[in-house]
């Protein structure tokens, strides 16, 4: 397989999701409420470069003094920090097209960002990156237990309930043998990847502790801890977690892909790159000790 492909690169740098945004029905001061506006976002791409293309369909109903837009999805307000392609991988469990989003405006932009990038995160970014080593955002939802359909996962309406991990991982294993999405996927979430499992459903392990080295893998910093991830029940039975689904710029790999083929062709332009993880809980009798 060839490290860089330039149709990937199309797909990725061309990608686009069809948006259809209404204006939040609090700002509709017209009857009738203006029609939606239906754009394309890029998926690499951020929502706040959508603002010009939308102005022009809800001007004419807003009051004076209106000019800064937030974005939400079924109630939940939209990370300008996030890029639109994994906001849509990671809230849109079944894909849906168009993407239905809901436009409010704040009145003399009097609002913040949710989620900068830390300053410690910057500068631990440009040293992954002297040291070869690829900067990794894992998204990690949780669609419930016993799910059958993606459809029926339950709304986010809080993102409390998405887990992060900022993360430098090697592209290339010690001794410069490639390694694969799966031995990558080990080394960011050891709890779900981390043994060789032969029904290749990579249940959750006893055990698993995850590599420093920078700010990106420090405990500080990794907002799923195990805890996250086994509950304990007073019937003696634990409820583990094993991988649904991986997505990467909307597609869900193979995980004996090179890892090297989908750094190259898969990263962000900001040189992250953005992996959604959706995990499914099952619950399992606790062994006997």
């Amino acid at each position: 397989m060839e490290v860089f492909s330039e149709e990937a690169a199309k797909y990725v740098w061309g990608g686009a999701i069809p948006l259809q945004i209404r204006l939040h029905e609090s700002e509709v001061t017209t009857l009738p409420p203006p029609p939606p506006a239906l754009v394309l976002g890029s998926r690499i791409g951020y929502l706040p470069l959508l603002v010009p293309l939308i102005k022009p369909y809800f001007s004419s109903t807003l009051p004076p003094g209106e000019d800064t837009v937030w974005f939400d999805y079924n109630g939940l307000p939209l990370k300008w920090y996030v890029p639109i392609g994994v906001l849509f991988d990671l809230l849109s469990a079944e894909p849906e097209r168009p993407w239905n989003l809901t436009a409010a405006y704040v009145i003399n932009g009097n609002c913040k960002n949710i989620m900068n990038m830390a300053q410690a995160d910057q500068f631990d970014l440009w040293q992954s990156l002297v040291k070869g080593r690829i900067p990794v955002r894992l998204y990690i939802r949780n669609v419930g237990e016993s799910l059958e359909d993606l459809e029926d996962a339950p709304i986010i309406d809080s993102w409390d309930r998405i887990s992060y991990i900022n993360r430098a991982v090697e592209i290339h294993k010690e001794g410069g043998n490639y390694m694969t999405l799966k031995h990558a996927m080990r080394t960011l979430l050891p709890e779900i990847f981390g043994d060789e499992d032969p029904d290749n459903r990579y249940e959750l392990r006893e055990e698993g502790s995850h590599e420093a080295g920078s700010s990106f893998g420090d405990p500080e910093t990794i907002s799923m801890t195990r805890n996250d991830l086994v509950e304990e029940t007073s019937f003696g039975s634990q409820r583990s977690s094993e991988a649904n689904l991986i997505r990467i710029q909307g597609i869900e790999p193979d995980l004996n892909i090179p890892f090297s083929w989908v750094v190259n062709n898969l990263k962000n332009p900001d040189y992250f790159l953005h992996l959604c993880v959706f995990l499914r809980t099952s619950s399992c009798q606790a062994k006997a000790t």
